[in-house]
C-alpha cells in the first residue's frame, strides 16, 4: 500500500485525472454512445508518439546537436542555441520530449565549470521555448494534436494561425537572453564535454524510429481514417525492433488523456453543468483556458473546455500560453522541474522562485497580444 500512496503521490496528474474522472461518472454514467464519442483517434496517436519518441530518446537520434553544442565558445551563443534547440525542436518531437534532450545537456555543460549561476534562468528559459516553439505544429503538444484532430483546417492554415505567437515568442527570447548577459556579452563559454559521456546510438535502431515517426506524422497531416493499421505497424515495428521498450513508455500520461476525455463526455452529458459552461465560456475561451490550467494543467483543460467553445483560436491560445503563469499550467514544466531536482534535489524552492519570475516576466509581454489574435478566428 505505502508503495501504491508513493505512486499516486508522484504522478498527481493522474490522480486528478482519475479522481475527475469518477466525479464525472458520478454526475453522467458512462453509456456506451458516449464511450463510443471518445476520441480514440487521438489516444491512438498519442500512444503511437509516445513510443517512437521514447525510441528517439534512448537511441539518442538528436545526438548530434548536442555534439555541436559543446564546440561553441560564448555564453550567448550557447544559451541561444540550447534554447533555441529545444524551440524548434519541440516543432517535431513535442515540447516534453525536446526538454528531455536539453535540460540536462544544459545542466551537463555549466556544471563543468563556473557557470551553474546560470542553470536556472537557461532552463526557465528552455521551459518556455518548449511551450512557445511547440505551439507552431499540430503534433508539438498534445493539446494542439487534439484540437488539430478537431479542426477541419489544412496543416498550412494552422501553422499560418500560429506564427504570429511563434514569431513574437523567439523575438522575446533573443531579447531575454542577451538581457541575461547584459554585463558580459562575450563571457566564454564552457569547454568540451568528453564524447563517451552519452550513450552512442545503433544506427540501423535510428533509422527505425524515424521511418515510424515519419509514419505518425503522415497519420496526423492527412486525417487517414486508416490510424489503427499505422498504431498496429508502430506497435509491430517497436516490437520487432526493441520490445523492451514498451517497458518505459509514459503509459500514465496516456491514462491520464483517457480519464480527462471520460470526465469531458460525462460534463457534456449533464445539461445543468454543460449548460452553466456554455454560457460561461462563449466568447471567453482564452481567459478560461489559461486560467483553469493553473489548477488542472492545459492539456485536460483543453479536453474539457472544447465542447463549450465557439472560438477556436481564443481556447487554443489560451492553452498554448497557459504554461507561462506556474508551474502545474503545463505538464512539459512539471517535467523540467523533474529534470533540474534530480540534479538539485534541495533546490526545488529556488527553481519555482526563478521560473516563476521569468515566465510571469514573459506572460506579461504575450498575454496581451495573445488575446487581441485570438480573435483571429481558424474557421
Amino acid at each position: 500500500m505505502k508503495k501504491v500512496f508513493r505512486f499516486f503521490k508522484k504522478e498527481l496528474m493522474l490522480t486528478l485525472s482519475l479522481a475527475a474522472a469518477a466525479v464525472g461518472l458520478l454526475l453522467t454514467p458512462m453509456t456506451a454512445q458516449r464511450f463510443s464519442q471518445i476520441d480514440w483517434r487521438t489516444l491512438g496517436i498519442l500512444l503511437m508518439m509516445l513510443c517512437v519518441l521514447e525510441g528517439f530518446k534512448q537511441e539518442d537520434v538528436l545526438r548530434p546537436l548536442a555534439d555541436l553544442a559543446c564546440n561553441l565558445r560564448r555564453m550567448t551563443t550557447l544559451t541561444l542555441f540550447l534554447v533555441f534547440g529545444v524551440f524548434f525542436s519541440s516543432m517535431l518531437v513535442t515540447n516534453d520530449v525536446s526538454l528531455i534532450i536539453f535540460v540536462p545537456l544544459t545542466i551537463l555543460l555549466f556544471r563543468r565549470t563556473d557557470r551553474e549561476a546560470f542553470i536556472l534562468p537557461v532552463i526557465s528559459m528552455e521551459n518556455i521555448a518548449a511551450i512557445r516553439g511547440s505551439l507552431l505544429t499540430p503534433f508539438g503538444s498534445p493539446q494542439n494534436l487534439f484540437l488539430y484532430g478537431q479542426a477541419q483546417v489544412s496543416v498550412g492554415r494552422f501553422m499560418l494561425h500560429m506564427l504570429p505567437l511563434c514569431g513574437m515568442s523567439a523575438a522575446l527570447l533573443v531579447g531575454f537572453i542577451f538581457f541575461l548577459y547584459r554585463r558580459d556579452p562575450h563571457m566564454p563559454a564552457v569547454p568540451q564535454t568528453d564524447a563517451d559521456e552519452r550513450p552512442a546510438g545503433r544506427a540501423r535502431q535510428r533509422a527505425a524510429y524515424i521511418a515510424l515517426f515519419v509514419l505518425v506524422l503522415a497519420v496526423i497531416v492527412t486525417r487517414t481514417k486508416w490510424w489503427p493499421a499505422a498504431l498496429l505497424i508502430v506497435l509491430v515495428g517497436i516490437a520487432v525492433t526493441d520490445r523492451k521498450l514498451f517497458l518505459k513508455v509514459d503509459y500514465v500520461l496516456l491514462v491520464t488523456f483517457l480519464c480527462f476525455f471520460i470526465f469531458s463526455s460525462s460534463v457534456a452529458g449533464n445539461a445543468s453543468v454543460a449548460a452553466f459552461l456554455r454560457k460561461a465560456v462563449a466568447g471567453h475561451e482564452y481567459w478560461w483556458a489559461i486560467g483553469l490550467s493553473q489548477l488542472i494543467s492545459n492539456v485536460p483543460a483543453t479536453i474539457v473546455l472544447y465542447p463549450f467553445t465557439e472560438n477556436f483560436s481564443g481556447l487554443i491560445y489560451g492553452a498554448d500560453t497557459a504554461g507561462l503563469c506556474s508551474l502545474i499550467g503545463s505538464l512539459a514544466s512539471v517535467i523540467n522541474y523533474r529534470l533540474y531536482v534530480r540534479a538539485y534535489p534541495q533546490n526545488g524552492g529556488r527553481f519555482i522562485k526563478t521560473f516563476t519570475l521569468v515566465s510571469w516576466a514573459f506572460f506579461a509581454f504575450v498575454a496581451i497580444p495573445g488575446y487581441f489574435l485570438s480573435r483571429w478566428r481558424f474557421f
